[in-house]
């Protein structure tokens, strides 16, 4: 074989193809909409802002071809996990405008957290997957099948653990929404 069959063959960064730059941007406009998401001080914004990026990470899955895992991320984290933001948030009578509060002033300290947990988690997505291909022409390894069984085998206790964690989340705001709630009845009484 020739030097420029094998070059054709192979996958390479120089020359790709229409999904991998797909992929590109919309993770980019993930990232962007992560940042926003922790630096904005309303509330309210923030979590319309995870909205997109929690949509960015499921056209990711699709442009990947984990349909199953996509249509999740959609019901699951954008549907229930924002709406359930959205609950606590009106519940606990959080401010919807500007909140001062909402930065403690640890900026420095959050920021180099958060760059060595991206270091670390990128270091450890390429050690893993280094010479590791996707072949989106091969067979779909996100279907429905491939998934609920490895779902359903491996992964049964934390996503029973995570559902569990949803519902306390839920318990909690309608707890401290009926706290703020007797506090007040008991001044107008007075």
């Amino acid at each position: 074989m020739t030097g420029h069959t094998l070059a054709a063959q192979a996958p390479g960064f120089l020359s790709p193809s229409g999904v991998e730059v797909a992929f590109l941007l919309v993770g980019i406009v993930t990232l962007g909409a992560a940042l926003v998401t922790v630096t904005t001080r309303q509330l309210v914004h923030a979590a319309l802002w995870l909205v997109v990026a929690l949509g960015g990470l499921a056209v990711e899955y699709l442009l990947l071809t984990a349909e199953f895992i996509a249509w999740v991320q959609v019901l699951i984290y954008v549907g229930s996990v924002v709406v359930l933001l959205l609950f606590g948030l009106m519940l606990t009578k959080a401010p919807i405008g500007r909140s001062p509060d909402a930065d403690s002033g640890n900026r420095w300290a959050a920021l180099t957290v958060a760059v060595a947990a991206a270091a670390a988690l990128v270091w450890v997505v390429v050690d893993a997957f280094r010479t590791t291909w996707i072949d989106l022409r091969g067979s779909p390894q996100g279907t429905t099948k491939v998934t609920g069984d490895i779902l359903f085998r491996h992964w049964v206790l934390p996503f029973e653990a995570l559902s569990v964690l949803l519902l306390a989340a839920l318990v909690g705001a309608i707890v401290l929404s009926r706290k703020g709630h007797g506090e007040s009845g008991e001044g107008e009484q007075s």
